[in-house]
């Protein structure tokens, strides 16, 4: 086992989910299930940790959803906390404490912090040109802006990112913007916004994230951080022309409030003062570890702007760790809370009751650590039937029973040891401390599977010695082997507590066994001979086809929902008229696809090599939800050549190929008749 730093105590922070919609499984994969694993396994070493979590409830989205459904922002946020903060309790995420950012103490803090960062000259001031809408007399917020992509032509782009191509744009880059709240162009009025200088924070956080962190942090966290500092930083606005949120506590800021991602990190620390009144040793003292589990599309804000902000107020200590997961996709499509296409965890709870632990073993076994990964509710059902129940329940449930039956429900005597039992028990014996290795390193997958080699092993012990049979001819034989098994059931209560907690709580029920500490994991004899253990109890049971069968049904009839309604889905209007020496000015010719692969670290964007008769060239375009790599090397597209170079994700793009968009939003290549040679010009 590799040594560990040594701290005198843990501040572990989970993403703060927007409380405009309820749990899915994606958020329980990419954040809380990790962090609440390695959260127990803490606990079970002594060590003084709190948990923060809580609902961030001062999004944009959310005024957006409040706006749509005719109610106050405050009922919005009112009924998705109820509703998280339970499915998270019932789920068994084990927070010290779920706050939430509407709460005085939250509004307070932020409210404190900025102005200390004020006071110090740490914010630049500048008066800029923002969108307004004249209809509702509202200075409009990134996300109330809609408009085509500058660089990919995607018309759905958001005044903030264009989610087809994955790239951070300004509202003022859009083209043909318009406004969320009426539908209207906005028009642009002087505003005055406080800046976060990242600029003057970049050799710092060069130094700081680029060496100091290199060889701990993960590689999609170290390699996103890396992008974003090579590209230069700038300047980031962290107020906004809003009347929901923190307001911004100077003069001369009447209808401004902090920009949600100032805010909203800031409310692990109002969450911590809420805990207890000795909160700044978890945040101010420099032998607390901080780690904060995110998903990566949070990476930039918790590993470059909120260190920038804690370094920048001067009195807090700085993350040590930072793990982030990828996404993961349901049936083989991008989760999507506006499509209902994910598993909602409130759901999941009343459609297999009692079987938290299911679920946390799939999302853990299948978990997007170092890449995007899919649930399926196939594979779900077999690793719930082939590995929970055939594995783990199987081994536990016949110990158990073969005790009862052979020994009337009392620890037999351990008697003289075979070679068979000696490697077991150096087996079990290296098995706490890999796991242990595992999660210290944020590689919670690897730390399961472990744990489930120890059940394998206890499966494969009994299926070799055959207690069944030998009871007649040896019974003291078979009082060692379930001896042996039975501490392997106990050490799985242990190992198993941080993955599965109602499972290792059924185990030690079972077998009379108080809660161990992870230190008791390499005991190896924790049951004493004429002990009594209690009537089994099977861990598991299967999940069988109807039960699978229903979900699916659910989710296919959430897609041909979908497709109704984008089926319904007028033609977009046709844009103003232009002149002709508009149109003449694009260089539009036939070109073939060469080469093509995914950029990686992006879910959207493929890296194409084209042959367009004048030269090969790269381009970089947002299809690669739509089409694989395979599918369209060799095909004939038409492509803008004369479009301005542009780098997306570190890549020169020179140039755009044309697509077909339908009111479904599914994309289709613009291509020449048969026998058009590259380079012909597109008319």
């Amino acid at each position: 086992m590799t040594d560990q730093p040594v701290y005198k105590r843990y501040t572990v922070t989970s993403a703060l989910p927007y409380a405009n919609g309820p749990i899915h499984i994606g958020h329980l994969a990419g954040v809380y299930v990790p962090a609440d694993i390695y959260v127990r396994f803490l606990r079970m070493n002594g060590e003084d940790v709190v948990f923060i979590g809580g609902s961030d409830e001062h999004g944009v989205p959310i005024t957006i959803k409040a706006l749509q459904q005719g109610v106050s922002p405050q009922d919005i946020v009112d009924k998705y906390h109820g509703i998280i903060k339970k499915s998270f309790e019932d789920f068994g995420i084990s927070f010290d404490i779920y706050s939430r950012t509407s709460n005085k103490v939250h509004h307070e803090t932020a409210s404190e912090f900025f102005r200390k960062m004020y006071d110090a000259g740490q914010f630049i001031e500048k008066v800029s040109q923002q969108y307004y809408d004249e209809a509702t007399g509202h200075f409009l917020a990134d996300r109330y802006i809609t408009g085509t992509c500058p660089h990919c032509g995607n018309e759905r782009a958001y005044g903030d990112q264009c989610e087809n191509c994955g790239t951070s744009i300004n509202a003022t880059d859009l083209i043909n913007p318009k406004s969320v709240l009426s539908g209207n162009p906005p028009v642009l009025r002087e505003t005055k916004h406080w800046f976060l200088p990242l600029d003057q924070y970049e050799p710092w956080l060069r130094e700081w994230i680029l060496e100091g962190h290199k060889d701990d942090w993960k590689s999609n966290v170290y390699g996103q951080c890396k992008s974003w500092i090579d590209q230069g930083l700038q300047p980031r606005a962290v107020t906004r022309d809003l009347d929901w949120g923190v307001k911004v506590p100077v003069e001369g800021a009447a209808g401004k409030v902090l920009y949600v991602w100032f805010d909203a990190p800031i409310g692990y620390i109002s969450a911590t003062k809420e805990l207890t009144p000795d909160w700044e040793k978890y945040w101010k003292d420099k032998e607390t570890k901080l780690v904060h589990f995110i998903g990566k599309d949070n990476i930039v804000f918790h590993c470059i702007i909120f260190p920038s902000m804690l370094k920048g107020e001067g009195t807090y200590i700085l993350p040590e760790n930072v793990p982030a997961n990828e996404f993961l996709n349901l049936e083989g499509d991008k989760i999507s809370t506006s499509r209902n296409w994910a598993v909602w965890l409130h759901e999941y709870l009343e459609d297999f009751p009692g079987k938290q632990d299911v679920l946390r073993y799939v999302l853990t076994a299948n978990a997007p650590e170092a890449k995007d990964n899919d649930f399926t509710w196939k594979d779900f059902q077999t690793r719930n039937n082939s590995e929970l129940v055939a594995i783990l329940g199987n081994f536990v449930n016949r110990t158990i029973v073969l005790t009862e039956k052979f020994f009337l429900g009392r620890v037999p005597e351990q008697g003289a040891l075979t070679e068979l039992d000696r490697a077991a028990f150096e087996e079990m014996a290296l098995i706490p401390g890999r796991i242990a290795d595992s999660i210290h390193h944020y590689r919670f997958r690897e730390a399961l599977a472990e744990m489930m080699n120890l059940a394998r092993l206890g499966n494969k012990y009994l299926t070799e010695n055959e207690p069944w049979k030998l009871f007649k001819s040896d019974p003291a034989r078979v009082a060692t082997i379930l001896n042996l098994s039975l501490q392997i059931c106990a050490q799985l209560s242990i190992v198993g507590e941080p993955f599965l907690p109602f499972t290792a709580a059924k185990i030690r029920t079972m077998l009379n066994l108080p809660q161990f500490s992870w230190a008791d994991a390499t005991l190896l004899n924790w049951l004493r001979a004429g002990d009594p253990i209690n009537t089994p109890e099977l861990l598991f049971d299967k999940i069988e086809y109807p039960a699978i069968e229903a979900q699916v049904q659910r989710l296919l009839n959430t897609k041909e929902a979908n497709a109704a309604v984008q089926s319904k889905s007028p033609v977009k209007p046709g844009k103003e008229a232009i002149q002709y020496d508009d149109f003449s000015r694009m260089d539009i010719r036939a070109g073939t696809i060469l080469e093509a692969e995914r950029v990686p670290k992006t879910d959207k964007l493929m890296k194409l090599k084209i042959d367009t008769g004048l030269d090969q060239r790269t381009v970089v375009s947002g299809i690669a939800h739509f089409f694989s790599p395979a599918e369209v090397i060799g095909k004939q597209v038409c492509i803008l050549v004369n479009l301005a170079p542009r780098k997306l994700k570190g890549i020169d793009s020179q140039g755009m190929i044309l697509m077909a968009e339908n009111p479904d939003g599914t994309l289709l290549f613009v291509t020449p008749a048969e026998g058009t040679l590259n380079g012909a010009d597109v008319k």
